[in-house]
């Protein structure tokens, strides 16, 4: 078959059950791009979903059901797809919940992606994310800020702290090079799916990793940025606010080996 679906708990969702979504908001979620089946990182997926699920709902739907919506999801749509795996509460929004039900997930699939070519120029601007730590939906700041950033020319915007870290982007991960060390972001930030397959595949290639505070002050001394999300392991950064990056094609190419690395699985 070659069509995308929406289901929900692995069959088909119908426009009754998709109809109380359309203005949720206490939701979480994972996306991945499946390559003929299968996705890298599926484990920290379904960490992801597992963890953020207890934290909102304080249940989580078993790994091996999850599996189960995953799998039926691909199976009916082509080989290479995006998929999106969300998990609600069947109790809605604005209750107080306690009913203790397992929640539900609604998986979608669209068509694949590989994110922009870059480089990219990001703007700063001040802001830290509810949860940082869970991939919530309803995260209107995040298109707002990007939406004034691309006003402004830029392309996106990356997120400074209320200490003046260099956090996050609006939907990426940052990651910087000091010319031999791959440096991550030291702030409250999503520990992103990519983020977690780099860092373990880079440690088995014998990278220098550091995770250290990163003001825009500390920028000039960098060698290289990049930003990584579901869509990529990296995508140039050329300019962070007013000052300039330099291009680090070595770094990329490290980063793009490491990702390659981990091999592709089946849900």
């Amino acid at each position: 078959m070659s069509s995308f679906v929406a289901q929900r708990n692995g069959q088909a969702a119908t426009a009754e059950e998709l109809a109380p979504l359309a203005f949720a908001g206490y939701a979480h979620f994972t996306a991945m791009q499946a390559r003929g089946g299968r996705v890298r990182g599926l484990d920290l997926h379904l960490e992801r979903l597992r963890s953020a699920s207890l934290e909102l709902f304080g249940r989580a739907v078993p790994d091996d059901r999850m599996r189960s919506f995953l799998r039926a999801a691909l199976e009916q749509g082509p080989a290479d797809v995006s998929l999106t795996a969300t998990v609600h509460s069947r109790e809605g929004e604005f209750t107080a919940g306690g009913d203790g039900a397992e929640p539900a997930v609604l998986v979608r699939t669209g068509p694949p992606a590989s994110g922009p070519q870059g480089p990219l120029a990001l703007a700063t601007v001040e802001h830290e994310r509810f949860l940082p730590a869970v991939k919530h939906v309803g995260e209107i700041a995040k298109t707002y800020l990007l939406r004034r950033a691309v006003a402004d020319g830029y392309d996106d915007a990356a997120f400074l702290d209320r200490h003046g870290r260099l956090s996050e982007a609006s939907i990426w991960n940052l990651a910087f090079w000091d010319g031999t060390a791959v440096v991550w972001p030291d702030a409250e930030v999503l520990g992103g799916t990519t983020m977690g397959v780099l860092r373990r595949r880079l440690d088995g290639l014998g990278v220098p990793q550091s995770v250290r505070e990163v003001r825009p002050a500390d920028v000039p001394g960098l060698a290289g940025a990049v930003v990584m999300n579901s869509w990529t392991p990296g995508v140039a950064v050329h300019r962070i606010g007013d000052t300039p990056v330099p291009d680090a094609p070595e770094f990329r190419e490290l980063l793009h080996e490491a990702y390659g690395a981990e091999p592709l699985v089946a849900p």
